[in-house]
């Protein structure tokens, strides 16, 4: 089975972090977001992928080549023109069109178990099946209409009435007959492909009960660094067997001087944490230089100042 991530995202939401830094590789317990995708794939057996990139590939390129891409046969597919979701993938139909293939987001930190998904869509017999996630703010974000055949709206835009605590998790098995309903336009995957599948051929649902977290907000990157810290640091072994890289809040070549007070907090690549400072529920991002005698409380730290979240 091959896999397609999804990575051309300008991340929006994140600037001014990804002014400087694409989504993808913003850190989450000094790991870059996207390797946590690559991580539950490989995990999963699975080495074969296709990445699509558009905002500052270039960088994304650079961090992968860095490390061999991992062992993977990964082929990259540059957007000139961002194309969305559906659009993105509809580029590359002839390399996915021959099998089932895993859709995974590079901007979710998640356990995502991707062999019991696929067996799970195996069993189906539906078009694709998706990983959904209880989520406490799903009205929020947009729920996924459900019944017991499976899944049948987004957001309630179809008007079937139907609602539920359950958001899309950011991974899916696909079946190539999505692709008779995508746009080679820039187009979101759910506005064709899904509708286009819970139209002919349905979708399944599976609901993820492990550790989920998405990383598209301050607030949730900030989040996923400092509140879930201790969960995703139980995937450890497993991304240093898949990846040859650990989760860790401290990073081995952050310099730290004397006196300082640090707790709940992550602190990033290459940053030098001055005297006497007090760190708390901090996410201090990679090459931040910290001055003697701060106070940093529930933020995001980075040079051009600090992200307050609380």
């Amino acid at each position: 089975m091959k896999a397609f991530i999804l990575a051309a995202g300008l991340g929006t939401r994140l600037r001014p972090l990804t002014l400087y830094k694409p989504k993808p590789l913003v850190p989450v317990l000094n790991i870059p977001a996207i390797f946590y995708a690559l991580h539950a794939l490989k995990d999963a057996g699975i080495n074969k992928a296709v990445c699509n990139l558009h905002y500052r590939s270039e960088s994304i390129i650079r961090v992968l080549e860095e490390h061999g891409f991992f062992g993977m046969d990964l082929t990259i597919s540059e957007e000139e023109k961002i194309l969305g979701t559906g659009g993105g993938l509809k580029k590359c139909e002839q390399l996915l069109a021959d099998d089932d293939f895993v859709l995974i987001n590079s901007d979710i930190v998640a356990d995502f178990d991707i062999k019991a998904l696929a067996e799970h869509h195996r069993s189906s017999g539906a078009g694709a099946t998706l990983a959904l996630v209880n989520h406490p703010r799903a009205k929020v974000i947009g729920d996924v209409g459900i019944n017991s055949h499976g899944v049948h709206d987004f957001k309630g835009k179809r008007g079937t009435g139907l609602s539920s605590n359950l958001i899309y998790g950011g991974a899916a098995i696909i079946s190539p007959g999505i692709f008779d309903h995508l746009s080679n336009d820039c187009s979101s995957i759910v506005d064709t492909g899904f509708y286009g599948l819970i139209d002919t051929t349905g979708i399944a649902y599976r609901i993820h009960q492990g550790f989920w977290h998405d990383i598209g907000t301050m607030e949730s990157l900030w989040t996923a660094n400092i509140l879930g810290s201790d969960e995703i640091s139980r995937i450890s072994s497993r991304m240093q067997h898949s990846l040859g890289l650990s989760p860790t809040c401290f990073s081995d070549d952050a310099t730290i001087l004397g006196g300082t007070h640090i707790s709940a907090s992550v602190i990033g690549v290459g940053c030098s944490i001055g005297k006497n400072a007090r760190i708390e529920r901090t996410l201090v991002m990679p090459g931040t230089v910290v001055e003697n005698d701060a106070m940093l409380r529930d933020c995001i730290a980075w040079n051009g100042g600090t992200i307050n979240v609380d």
